[in-house]
């Protein structure tokens, strides 16, 4: 579970850059809830991994809450279009 959100926030984060991009800023609407699914994958692992292993997990949740909140505040921004 660990490596499957660790990949999932990096997608999540390429593609948020891309979002970054003015007049693409439409491309959030779809973002947070593909992040906020890689963080509870996340949370999923960091539950059912063993303590020593979890550091993938942690990662890939960090990654995915840094998107959505990234996300959220460009939108914010954006009046939820731009």
């Amino acid at each position: 579970m660990g490596l499957i959100s660790l990949l999932w926030g990096i997608v999540a984060l390429l593609w948020m850059i891309v979002a970054l991009i003015p007049l693409l800023g439409w491309g959030n609407w779809f973002l947070i809830p593909f992040a906020a699914v890689g963080a509870v994958i996340a949370a999923i692992g960091i539950l059912f991994t063993h303590a020593s292993k979890r550091g993938r997990a942690w990662t890939g949740l960090v990654l995915n809450g840094i998107v959505v909140v990234v996300g959220i505040v460009r939108l914010g921004l954006g009046g939820g279009i731009i």
